[in-house]
């Protein structure tokens, strides 16, 4: 327990050092939500899922305004296979979340990145701590 507690907050501590947060980014018409995960886990700490929910609370009208796309990713460490099951996982959790706050799957489009397509350099331990996330993005919807 207490071994998970260090990694969490060295994770933040990480996060916020490298001039990035989980909070939610405006980019243009977009928004985007990071969900971040340790090292080979697929497992969404009670904090996040937390933040994850009041943040679509907070956003008017989300059901009529925007179409959700989750964008998975991994870091490079283990095999190709390993790593696009680890990204399907990781979104099939986040899009459980997203149920949860009846969101309707209609409106859930999933990108299963795995190690493919990093944004992240995969070279340093921060790009790697960096790229182990799902990307919530909304999207307007376009009458």
């Amino acid at each position: 327990m207490m071994n998970l507690r260090f990694i969490k907050v060295g994770l933040f501590l990480l996060l916020v050092s490298a001039g990035f947060s989980s909070n939610a980014q405006d980019k243009g018409s977009e928004i985007t939500k990071s969900i971040f995960f340790g090292g080979g886990s697929y497992y969404i700490d009670d904090e996040q899922a937390s933040d994850l929910s009041r943040w679509l609370d907070s956003i008017p009208n989300l059901l009529q305004k925007y179409e959700i796309q989750l964008i998975s990713h991994t870091d490079n460490i283990g095999g190709k296979r390993y790593n696009q099951w680890l990204s399907e996982m990781r979104s099939q959790m986040v899009h459980g979340l997203l149920i949860q706050k009846d969101i309707p799957e209609t409106m859930i489009h999933v990108k299963d990145w795995g190690l493919e397509n990093p944004v992240y350099t995969n070279e340093t331990y921060k790009g790697l701590i960096l790229n182990r996330r799902v990307d919530v993005v909304l999207h307007p919807i376009v009458f």
